[in-house]
């Protein structure tokens, strides 16, 4: 398998494009938020001191989560270059379950108990979302099919 085809090459999977669009979706706001401020977020600058202090984070690596985040959202939603782009998410979403959510077991804190985060399930999901499109490509309507389409549209 070539360069080309190993980055971009895809079937047009209509599953893919549905699974891409969502995962595109939730880590643009979530980038943005990160990033820009966006959806009442903290900022670069507020989002890099909570990494650092609160997880103890070095700023360069924050600002590279943040920014695989949002870039790797648009990514996913306008279907270009999601191969690389679902790797950083998917380490992205590791990082989250080791350093944070991991300690509070599987499932979300719907009850809001306090002094108790929330599980590990979202970035569970989100990350098997984000191996889906490592290993089947962006599927159909994706600038990646325009340039090495696999098989029949």
């Amino acid at each position: 398998m070539d360069l080309v085809n190993l980055v971009f090459g895809t079937y047009g999977s209509w599953s893919h494009l549905v699974v891409r669009l969502a995962l595109g979706i939730i880590f643009f706001a979530h980038g943005a938020q990160k990033v820009l401020g966006w959806f009442g977020g903290p900022g670069l600058k507020g989002t890099v001191g909570y990494m650092k202090q609160a997880l103890g984070v070095p700023a360069p690596l924050a600002v590279l989560a943040s920014l695989t985040e949002f870039l790797g959202g648009i990514s996913m939603v306008v279907g270009l270059l999601v191969r690389p782009s679902a790797i950083g998410l998917i380490v992205v979403m590791l990082v989250a379950i080791a350093k944070v959510h991991g300690k509070n077991g599987l499932f979300i804190n719907f009850a809001n108990t306090p002094g108790k985060g929330h599980g590990y399930e979202l970035n569970l999901a989100l990350a098997a979302m984000a191996l889906s499109i490592l290993i089947g490509g962006a599927g159909a309507f994706s600038i990646d099919r325009l340039i090495a389409p696999w098989g029949r549209p």
